[in-house]
């Protein structure tokens, strides 16, 4: 494990200054004549920054040192400080803690597959959804990320692929999931955009492939439409994680807005525009929401609703401090598995990686 001295100034809560990031390849352009540069610097940039992945100023020769100094500091600000490095699965999934300009606590995961590498990100400092199951949720929310920091953890994450700073030597980042910190649906608009950073090719972004990254919800049925409109090809995740409306009001309070079938016609406009599967993802918690007649009703819903559209992802619960909530047991899990299967819906166990350096879905806590 690698640390370094948490040092805290008052915190004062707001977005960064502008960054590259935050702009369209238009804008930057823009903000570059503004320095009063060529507009072509801003093409330069962009070059260092998504296609070489770098943000050191002595890193970018091909541009003068005073125009580099000033289009640097205007455009490149620092965006996080690392605090911390937590690693396990044999070095294979890494947390990193990192700290924003106004003393805001984040973290991301990277975990490295045999055969991809899997970065989830955080849209929001904290969560404002307070799923009583979710350490995260049960933090409260501290304030959205900007674009461009939803979009550095990637190219942190790239950096660190493609310099093999996990075992297995140099590789790439691959695939990209919106399941850290926050609800992203709640920042919708610059998690879209970082949307286009991320995937859009160098460079105006970092080329990684829209159907490599998942946005999850835990179901904001106007902003899964929004979504809808968009004209994305990356895949909707849902956080169900049960089928009734009764015990989901609990787990997941903003079902008291939108309720289950609500939700799942959300999702099923999206999927039927894009045509890609929805993920519905389910924690399953021993004694809770792991009942036979749950995982029924949950295979029966989805397939009136989403069809051969859905694809159920079981998480078994991650335990966090102090809660109450447990994992099912393992024949429990298996047959919830089969009775959603047989109602002809695919239905899959996640891989539990990250449990004992509290990485794994619903622990990240950004803990000093």
């Amino acid at each position: 494990m690698t640390s370094l001295p948490l040092v805290f100034d008052a915190p004062k809560r707001g977005l960064p200054p502008r960054h590259l990031a935050d702009l369209s390849a238009e804008q930057r352009r823009a903000a570059v004549a503004e320095l009063g540069e060529k507009p072509f610097r801003a093409n330069q940039l962009s070059n260092h920054y998504f296609g070489r992945l770098t943000a050191d100023p002595a890193a970018m020769t091909d541009i003068p040192a005073a125009s580099r100094d000033r289009l640097t500091s205007e455009l490149m600000p620092p965006l996080f400080t690392e605090l911390r490095r937590v690693s396990c699965d044999e070095g294979t999934t890494r947390k990193t803690l990192l700290r924003a300009h106004d003393g805001t606590l984040i973290e991301s995961v990277l975990m490295r597959y045999p055969d991809r590498a899997t970065l989830c990100i955080s849209s929001q400092a904290g969560c404002g959804m307070a799923c009583p199951f979710c350490a995260t949720g049960q933090g409260g929310l501290q304030r959205n990320l900007s674009t461009a920091e939803i979009v550095e953890q990637v190219r942190l994450g790239a950096v660190a692929m493609r310099d093999g700073e996990l075992p297995g030597g140099p590789g790439r980042l691959s695939n990209i999931v919106f399941m850290g910190m926050g609800e992203p649906l709640a920042n919708y608009r610059r998690v879209i955009d970082a949307v286009h950073r991320i995937c859009d090719p160098a460079p105006n972004g970092l080329g990684i492939s829209q159907r490599s990254v998942t946005v999850s919800t835990v179901g904001l049925v106007p902003a899964i439409r929004k979504m809808t409109e968009e004209k994305l090809s990356v895949r909707l995740a849902v956080s169900l994680h049960t089928p009734d409306d009764e015990l989901r009001d609990t787990l997941v309070p903003v079902n008291t807005r939108w309720k289950v079938a609500e939700v799942l016609e959300a999702a099923r406009g999206y999927a039927d525009r894009t045509g890609r599967r929805v993920s519905i993802e389910y924690a399953l918690i021993k004694e809770i929401n792991d009942h036979g007649w749950r995982a029924d009703l949950l295979g029966n819903l989805l397939r009136r609703h989403l069809g051969p559209l859905a694809h159920v992802n079981l998480i078994p619960l991650n335990p966090t401090p102090g809660s109450k909530w447990d994992a099912s047991p393992k024949p429990v899990e298996r047959e919830f598995v089969r009775r959603v299967e047989a109602q002809g819906v695919t239905c899959t166990v996640r891989d539990t990686r990250g449990q004992e350096i509290a990485a794994a879905c619903g622990q990240l806590a950004a803990e000093g």
